[in-house]
């Protein structure tokens, strides 16, 4: 997969997360990406730490895989650069607020048909709230999951990564390959893709609205217990770590109790089936809880993985250096930045079954290929380079 989109040239002109997320997908699965930034300062990922030495891990990932261009584009010779790199293009990706691109002359209208132009925004390009300003919390609360997150007696609680971000990400790269493939494969124009943050969230929402549309019921928080399924929890261990067991089918439930030397629990009526263990969900979660609490969590999941059941514990950054299944799989790459050199990263995902996915190129330095790129697609020479940087359009 890492080079089935090859010869596909994407411009990201996105900032923070979502659209360079979006773009680097598609670079991961062979696209050329070009990060379109302006001359000073750059992107905004680059000043969010934490940070070594003054430089950004957060951009060490988010910026990987791409070559670094800056072009002021609130210029009308940035303008113009940015059109005529566009006619080189296939994708371009973009996050600003709705009208933006229009403000500056290098919206779809004033691009090429065959253009695949991925608008990703807060609210959608059209709407009554359209125009509002908005990042990932707003997403995730106006799209309905912040209300599903967290204990019913507390506050909601966030997601622990800013998942309508990377949500939208997906979607949109998902979007714009079946917008390439309509393209490419089927002889039809461009696109222009419509990703709004909150809209990738209230995709995600399972049964929440039929639920309120045919029954009148209104979802919220449960923690990390479900009303229809028993034994189901995050369950603390002895050396203080927290295992997942999911046991809620009669056939998981039955391996669970062979797990904890528990036979007499499977002909307990409370918990005969799963309507039964759901109804009694405190008291059956309660037995587990109290077996996983007299075990460490290595034993706990051993015990559980040698009869089938269910069960992972809750990771840490240690522990997934740690495991032998991620070494296993590549899941973890060696990116050399160009800032702080070789420096471990979540690979490349997914990859074509026995495929080992490739380290991305790390993130660039701010305009690193700008003088490469513009001289190579443009046919810039360095007179003219050196013009447009003396008048900071570059």
């Amino acid at each position: 997969m890492s080079g089935a989109l090859e010869g596909v040239r994407v411009l990201d002109l996105g900032t923070r997360i979502a659209a360079p997320f979006c773009a680097g997908l598609l670079g991961e699965q062979g696209a050329e990406i070009i990060k379109i930034e302006q001359p000073r300062g750059g992107d905004f990922m680059r000043e969010i730490g934490p940070f070594v030495d003054g430089y950004s891990l957060f951009w060490a990932v988010e910026g990987r895989g791409r070559k670094s261009v800056t072009i002021d584009l609130r210029t009308p010779d940035g303008q113009d650069l940015f059109r005529r790199l566009a006619a080189t293009a296939d994708v371009v990706v973009e996050n600003f607020r709705p009208g933006t691109l229009e403000q500056w002359n290098i919206d779809p209208a004033h691009l090429a048909e065959r253009l695949v132009t991925i608008r990703i925004s807060m609210f959608g390009q059209d709407g009554p709230y359209s125009k509002r300003p908005g990042l990932d919390r707003v997403g995730i609360g106006y799209g309905g999951l912040l209300n599903l997150t967290g204990y019913p007696d507390r506050p909601p609680v966030r997601v622990g990564v800013t998942i309508s971000d990377y949500l939208t990400g997906v979607f949109a790269a998902h979007a714009a390959v079946a917008a390439l493939y309509a393209r490419d494969a089927r002889g039809r124009g461009g696109a222009i893709i419509d990703a709004a943050l909150y809209g990738s969230v209230l995709r995600i929402l399972e049964w929440t609205l039929p639920a309120y549309d045919r029954l009148g019921t209104v979802r919220t928080r449960e923690g990390n217990r479900l009303a229809n399924s028993a034994p189901l929890d995050n369950y603390r261990t002895a050396d203080g770590k927290y295992v997942c067991i999911v046991a809620g089918s009669d056939a998981n439930f039955t391996r669970l109790c062979k797990a904890m030397d528990r036979p007499d629990l499977l002909n307990d009526p409370r918990f005969a089936k799963l309507s039964d263990r759901a109804t009694h969900g405190d008291t059956i979660n309660g037995i587990v809880a109290d077996w996983t609490a007299t075990l460490d969590a290595r034993t706990v999941e051993e015990r559980c993985v040698a009869h089938d059941v269910p069960v992972a514990t809750a990771y840490t950054s240690a522990d997934i250096f740690a495991d032998p299944h991620f070494e296993a799989r590549h899941d973890l790459v060696t990116v050399d930045d160009p800032v702080i050199g070789p420096i471990r990263q979540q690979a490349p995902f997914p990859r074509h079954v026995g495929e080992t996915p490739v380290a991305p190129s790390g993130a660039p330095r701010l305009g690193e290929h700008t003088d490469e790129v513009l001289a190579t697609l443009l046919d810039l020479s360095r007179a003219d380079l050196d013009a447009l940087r003396s008048k900071g359009v570059v």
